[in-house]
């Protein structure tokens, strides 16, 4: 079994010429009343990663540590600056697979092994507020780094943290620097200790990523649409951790950069050569699909529940909530099981290969090495057309099943258009950024409309689960209706938002 503790600190470092980080004192410091005795504690940990250090070179460490009050493995992993998820496994001789599954979309079939053997004397001090409130832990640590693969070199220095307690305002932090800084320490220029470990025992720096083209440089269309590539696979790879642990919204996000790859490789099939990225795209779209089940699972439960809410109480007739959570925790809890064993399947890892070698290698087409306004700009335009038969394709078909397919197909046009105008910004400007929202209003309309269609699905599993068990239906039928008058709202509006979106001035920047 494995906690979390969300971490949030900031190291610092001597900034004289002694290299020797003292703690200064904080009392008085902001909110700072009292500050404890120092507690002592000897730390020792081993870190591991692959060979080539996939782990450090995402932000992540992975140790086992004996000492203090949480002996054990942690996993942590990064949040945001100064920000991590400290994930944490009983003290055991083995990796942990609780944790180890967490970062497989890094290490893939790469063995981890210990790299770095990290010994600490740290004396601790609680800052508290005047009523007794821990506000903050300061940490003065004595660090010693010892390599373990390739030699046995050895680094030591000392570092100050400073880590707030749970519940803190990280503006805490910011109260207190001033106070460190004028105490002769600064920022430390390493994140980690394992960083500054890897550093000064000798490794050499992991291959860096290649950058997106910086503003203003003279870039080609495949620099632009790599570069965009490669931040859709860095966001799918990163959420994997998250979706695995449930956290919210990892999964929606991890399949939203699972379509944009998708869109990207059919949008600029000019700039990349199609023989090569549909069956990735296949691929994608597989994965896309079966993340879908949680995701839209969730909406659709928490679409109902809220209409539920609006029903009259007179007019909720029978256990219709009861009802409503035994269909949707059954569903929740295999649509997880689902997730995590596609998450560890050969066929998810091979995808993840095969996007990391179309990026080392890409299937470039001579478009790439052309100015990237008007071949972004045309392909862009090429899908905007694609909407445009689709929107007039459904408004001209009668109501009903056949109009509510047409409509579904018209949203996945105007997302794909909203995804190529969104990855043709950097190289388009403001107008792909006004285009993509217009873009985005049909879509959200189109996408409601589509969760009604759904979301009636559902209310009829559901209705007949209910009668087969005498329960009173009246309510599944009146959510029903509502939920038909809104599709036909939704229907209706559609013509409005289309020719607000469809106006010529959304398009007369996007030059091809």
């Amino acid at each position: 079994m494995a906690d979390t503790v969300r971490e949030i600190e900031r190291k610092y470092e001597a900034g004289d010429a002694t290299g020797t980080a003292h703690l200064p004192g904080l009392a008085g410091a902001g909110p700072v009343a009292r500050v404890t005795d120092p507690d002592t504690a000897e730390l020792d940990a081993v870190y591991y990663d692959t060979a080539d250090r996939r782990l450090a070179a995402a932000g992540i460490t992975l140790r086992r540590r004996t000492g203090g009050t949480d002996a054990g493995w942690h996993l942590k992993l990064p949040v945001a600056s100064g920000t991590r998820d400290e994930i944490r496994a009983p003290l055991s001789d083995d990796l942990p697979r609780t944790l180890t599954s967490l970062v497989r979309a890094r290490t893939r079939d790469a063995p981890l092994a210990p790299l770095v053997h990290i010994a600490t004397h740290r004396e601790t001090r609680h800052l508290l507020a005047a009523d007794g409130t821990p506000l903050a832990e300061a940490s003065a640590d004595a660090v010693t780094a010892t390599r373990l693969t390739g030699g046995a070199d050895t680094a030591r220095w000392s570092e100050v943290e400073i880590e707030l307690a749970a519940g803190q305002d990280p503006a805490l932090l910011d109260a207190l620097e001033p106070h460190l800084c004028r105490a002769g320490l600064r920022p430390s220029a390493a994140p980690s200790k394992l960083a500054r470990a890897l550093k000064e025992t000798g490794f050499d720096d992991p291959p860096a990523p290649a950058a997106a083209p910086a503003p203003g440089r003279a870039a080609c269309a495949g620099d632009h649409v790599l570069a965009y590539l490669r931040e859709q696979v860095d966001a799918v790879t990163a959420l994997d951790a998250g979706a695995r642990r449930g956290t919210e919204d990892a999964v929606h996000q991890m399949r939203v950069a699972t379509r944009r790859l998708r869109s990207a490789f059919r949008t600029y099939g000019k700039v990349l050569d199609r023989h090569v990225t549909d069956p990735l795209g296949d691929e994608l779209k597989w994965l896309a699909g079966e993340l879908g089940v949680a995701r839209d699972r969730e909406v659709l439960a928490e679409r109902l529940r809220e209409g539920i809410d609006a029903v009259p109480r007179p007019l909720v007739r029978g256990p219709v909530r009861a009802r409503l959570r035994i269909w949707s925790g059954r569903n929740h809890a295999e649509a997880r099981r689902r997730v995590t064993a596609v998450l560890d399947g050969k066929r998810y890892l091979a995808l993840l290969d095969a996007l990391d070698t179309l990026l080392a290698d890409p299937p470039l087409r001579p478009a790439a090495t052309r100015p990237p306004g008007p071949v972004l700009a045309k392909a862009v335009l090429r899908d905007y057309e694609r909407l445009a038969g689709r929107v007039e394709h459904a408004l001209s078909t009668d109501a009903g099943q056949d109009r509510d397919v047409a409509l579904h197909e018209a949203r996945k046009a105007a997302k794909r258009a909203r995804y190529a105008a969104e990855a043709a910004t950097p190289a388009l400007g403001k107008p792909a950024k006004r285009f993509a929202r217009r873009m985005k209003d049909v879509q959200s309309l189109l996408g409601d409309h589509q969760d009604s269609v759904v979301a009636r699905a559902a209310l009829r599993t559901i209705a007949g689960q209910a009668a087969l068990a005498g329960e009173d239906t009246f309510t599944y039928g009146l959510l029903y209706g509502r939920e038909e008058r809104r599709a036909a709202d939704d229907e209706r509006e559609l013509p409005r938002v289309w020719a607000e979106a469809s106006d010529e001035r959304w398009r007369e920047g996007l030059t091809a």
